[in-house]
């Protein structure tokens, strides 16, 4: 071809024209995908998924493992969304300990705050947790504010101080375990106000004993958060715990903060003949509670009995017996 020729040469939307009209159809480029290419690409997606999972029931079972316990007893259509939520706690929890510094914990809780707002707008960050929060917010529709609630919550935690009484240990245990029963009941397709009422009162024993379970830990960390006004009804000094005292005052205190968690669960079992079957497995949590009621007051409320710091072996059978008798 001359250049002449070539000069009045036009290509127009895929069609090249000549100036003596002649149009020729040029098709544009297409890229077709090999079955094997295809294939890599799905194993790639499912490998990536299957690793997220196993990312939660890991954290799970190392640092919450009653709760994976119950977990397992969730219908399976609705597990892994369960274990996603369990597994937000978990990470939630365990930055307090983690951190030196309050202004890195606080990095941290904003990282879960951008994180659960990307959640809802179907953008998830690279990070196991929150793509299998992703997929349980889409299957169930669950509630950004309780998740946020529960962040919030965590994060006026990093404040490292004791209650000051009683009912702000109570508000901490609605705002994180309450919210997170919530979103539980939401995977399980329940919407009952007798559930929510046993979920709230469920919640606030949660709090309440996790605080009491905890303390042993936190004061060979010379930490005490139990509730301050309590302490100074009983006469109990933070220094009594720290050092590990076994003196009756001290005890007083823990029987005090474990009658109102006692109270809380048997407002939670009130409701029990109005709650769906539906929402049982959300309830299992009560078990573990009961059982540590139960351990802690036949150590006279010695809270840093040794007994206490072990694991119950049988609970997992107690678990189970519960889920088929589908009560609470």
């Amino acid at each position: 071809m001359s250049f002449a020729m070539a000069s009045s040469i036009n290509i127009k939307n895929g069609l090249l024209t000549t100036k003596n009209s002649l149009h020729i159809k040029i098709p544009y480029p297409t890229f077709i995908q090999r079955p094997t290419e295809i294939k890599c690409s799905r194993a790639l997606t499912n490998s990536t998924g299957q690793h997220n999972e196993q990312y939660c029931i890991d954290i799970v079972r190392k640092r919450d493992y009653e709760g994976f316990l119950c977990s397992l007893l969730f219908p399976e259509a609705v597990r892994r969304s369960a274990l996603a939520l369990r597994a937000l706690n978990v990470e939630l929890a365990q930055i307090k300990d983690s951190v030196s510094q309050k202004t890195i914990g606080l990095m941290r809780m904003q990282f879960w705050k951008s994180a659960v707002e990307d959640i809802y707008r179907d953008d998830p960050p690279a990070q196991p947790v929150s793509a299998e929060l992703w997929k349980a917010v889409r299957k169930h529709a669950l509630t950004r504010r309780w998740m946020l609630r529960i962040i919030s919550e965590r994060e006026k935690d990093l404040e490292d101080k004791a209650y000051r009484n009683l009912q702000e240990l109570e508000a901490y245990g609605e705002n994180t375990q309450s919210s997170l029963l919530y979103l539980l009941l939401e995977t399980l397709g329940v919407k009952n106000v007798h559930a929510d009422h046993a979920a709230s009162h469920i919640g606030k024993a949660q709090g309440i004993l996790t605080c009491l379970r905890a303390t042993p830990y936190n004061s060979s960390k010379r930490k005490v958060y139990l509730p301050m006004d309590i302490c100074m009804l009983h006469g109990a000094s933070q220094e009594d715990f720290i050092r590990g005292s076994r003196d009756q005052n001290v005890r007083d205190v823990i029987y005090d903060i474990a009658s109102q968690a006692h109270v809380h669960l048997q407002h939670a079992r009130s409701f029990s003949e109005s709650v769906p079957h539906a929402a049982m497995p959300a309830f299992l949590q009560t078990v573990v509670l009961e059982d540590y009621l139960q351990r802690v007051r036949k150590a006279d409320f010695d809270v840093f009995h040794p007994s206490l710091q072990k694991r119950n072996p049988m609970l997992p059978l107690q678990l189970y017996l519960r889920s088929w008798r589908k009560i609470y």
